[in-house]
């Protein structure tokens, strides 16, 4: 008979605690075992995976570029400035470290004081008089879960600097930014345009020239501590910014700001609605002034959602369409400046009956005279030979209805009404002066530009040069050079716009100057969409003997109505100033006048 053992209490324990034992054995060997193999063979590997948690990428934006005048005075920079932030929970978790005077560099004092506070209390104690913000309103901001919290925008370097003397690393955070700053005053607003919110330009030059004015965003990586914060020298790459190019206008800031003031002035005198003149320099087509009565300052909504009148407004010429309509009959050889016409006040031409500005007897004037005197008539009869044909070619070869090629957003071409095979029995003979199409006010300067560079009409530009970002060259091309009529048909031309402008001496007087030019008196729609309103304007080449800039001024309805005694003044007023600043010598007495009667 088997005997039965008995098992105590005691051999029970020691086989659990055996048990146990040889548990705590195999998990401690399997840890020694995983970490041997992390020591000696994935180091490496965990260690990079821990770097590349810590690490972050901070974008560094570029500053725009600037845009400058041709003198280079800047019209449009940006200027540094920073988007300060909070991260919340840090915030929370804040605790102030005491001063004891050995630790200035890391602990926390207010007017040498301990804070006296922990958490969001904290922080907007020491933060809200650097930030010029009310301390209960801070603290209000700091409070949450969120990890980001703009607390201000637009802060200058300066305050940034006081911030990162605050010792509050890991809490508050900023972010390098730009503020768009224009010096125009609402001088250039509109031919200036603005940026969009994150800096990219919406309207004007801004957005003519967007690319070259762009930068390339830089970036910076570094590891970050358990509280957000850069931990010192853990940068492990970086790349610079690349700040935009310069763009630089032909506009002359000097110019601009008096023909502005002569213009604002003018309408002021005539209670004109609305006032736009250019300047242009003849020889190289350069725009040195291009202004409206508009006071729209660069950078605002209103000047992003307006446009330059001086670009985008187009009107029927009037009589300064007849320059056109002259050059083509002097062109063509269908007539000389001395042919001699009779003119009386009205006619009948193919049962359409065309008049003069004001009731006269029959005038005896030479082709010249009939510029002079702005004769509808008389231009209507001295272009019977002059086919609807070549009518429609020189309208064309003067830039109406075509781009002037400065590539301006929001532009106007200008409209010729239709193909002169499509034109009815009364716009055949309208277009002859200046009804029946359209110019915008850069186009009608180019006209008389032409005509003052020998017959050559230029391209037109307001960016003289440019650079982008990288350093390339980004100057936009011209229009091509090209000859519209002879030389000897554009001095003939200049003389006879010479006895037009010399009626008006008394109210466009350049003392030691002679002016050439043509006034206009054209009818246009007002609101109601009838022909109700007048723009008087007078264009002008100064001076007459050696022609260096052309003087554009075009008003909306001015009390006085006719260009000539309305715009002519302003023309005058712009050309004296513009031979005094870029003292041009003054002008030999005229000897050469067409006759202009006979």
């Amino acid at each position: 008979m088997r005997r039965k053992v008995r098992r105590t209490h005691g051999d029970i324990f020691r086989r659990r605690s055996l048990a146990v034992g040889i548990i705590l054995a195999l998990v401690a060997s399997i840890c020694v075992g995983k970490l041997s193999y992390m020591q000696l063979f994935a180091a490496g590997s965990v260690a990079q995976a821990a770097t590349a948690s810590r690490t972050v990428t901070k974008t560094v934006k570029a500053q725009r570029g600037t845009i400058v005048d041709t003198n280079n005075v800047v019209l449009a920079q940006s200027v540094e400035r920073y988007t300060i932030y909070a991260d919340q929970v840090a915030a929370a978790d804040f605790t102030p470290v005491d001063c004891n005077g050995k630790n200035e560099s890391t602990c926390h004092a207010i007017d040498g004081k301990n804070v006296g506070a922990t958490g969001p209390a904290a922080v907007a104690k020491l933060l809200a008089p650097v930030l010029g913000m009310n301390t209960m309103e801070l603290g209000g901001k700091l409070v949450g879960t969120n990890r980001y919290v703009v607390l201000k925008k637009n802060v200058v370097p300066e305050v940034m600097r006081a911030i990162q003397k605050l010792h509050l690393s890991g809490v508050i955070g900023y972010e390098l930014t730009s503020d768009r700053q224009y010096s125009d005053d609402g001088l250039l607003g509109t031919i200036l345009g603005g940026v969009d919110a994150a800096g990219n330009g919406v309207a004007g030059i801004e957005k003519m020239a967007n690319k070259s004015l762009i930068g390339k965003d830089g970036s910076t990586s570094y590891q970050r501590g358990a509280q957000g914060q850069q931990i010192p020298g853990t940068v492990t790459e970086s790349v610079d910014p690349v700040n935009g190019g310069t763009v630089k206008l032909t506009i002359d800031w000097d110019v601009q700001w008096y023909v502005k003031k002569a213009l604002k002035d003018a309408q002021d005198k005539t209670h004109a609605e609305w006032g736009i003149a250019v300047v242009q320099e003849v020889k190289t087509g350069k725009i040195l002034a291009i202004a409206d009565t508009d006071n729209y300052v660069a950078g605002t909504d209103e000047a992003k959602m307006n446009a330059s009148k001086a670009v985008t407004a187009v009107f029927e010429p009037g009589s300064t369409g007849k320059l056109i309509t002259a050059a083509g009959l002097l062109q063509e050889g269908i007539h000389k400046p001395t042919d001699q016409f009779q003119v009386p006040y009205q006619i009948q031409l193919d049962g359409q009956t065309y008049h003069d500005s004001h009731e006269h007897g029959v005038q005896n004037l030479t082709l010249a005279g009939i510029l002079k005197e702005s004769s509808n008539v008389g231009t209507v009869m001295a272009s019977s030979d002059y086919s609807l044909e070549k009518r429609y070619d020189y309208i064309t070869k003067f830039g109406i209805g075509q781009s002037t090629g400065l590539n301006f957003p929001g532009e106007s071409n200008g409209q010729i009404v239709s193909s002169y095979k499509d034109w009815d029995k009364r716009t055949r003979n309208t277009v002859l002066f200046g009804q029946g199409y359209s110019a915008s006010a850069l186009q009608m300067t180019n006209v008389v530009a032409t005509i003052a560079n020998k017959g050559v009409r230029n391209g037109q530009s307001i960016i003289e040069s440019s650079t982008d970002a990288q350093g390339n060259d980004t100057t936009p091309s011209v229009k091509k050079s090209q000859r519209v009529v002879s030389e000897d048909v554009a001095s003939e031309l200049m003389n006879m716009m010479e006895s037009m402008a010399e009626q008006y001496k008394s109210v466009m007087n350049v003392e030691g100057y002679r002016l050439a030019g043509k006034s206009g008196t054209a009818q246009v729609a007002d609101s109601s969409g009838a022909l109700n309103s007048i723009i008087g304007d007078f264009i002008a080449a100064i001076p007459a003997n050696d022609p260096q800039f052309v003087i554009t001024v075009a008003l909306k309805d001015p009390e006085g109505i006719y260009g000539g005694t309305t715009a002519g003044p302003v023309v005058g007023t712009i050309g004296e100033f513009l031979m005094q600043k870029y003292e041009v010598p003054a002008s030999p007495e005229r000897t050469d006048a067409i006759p202009t009667e006979w």
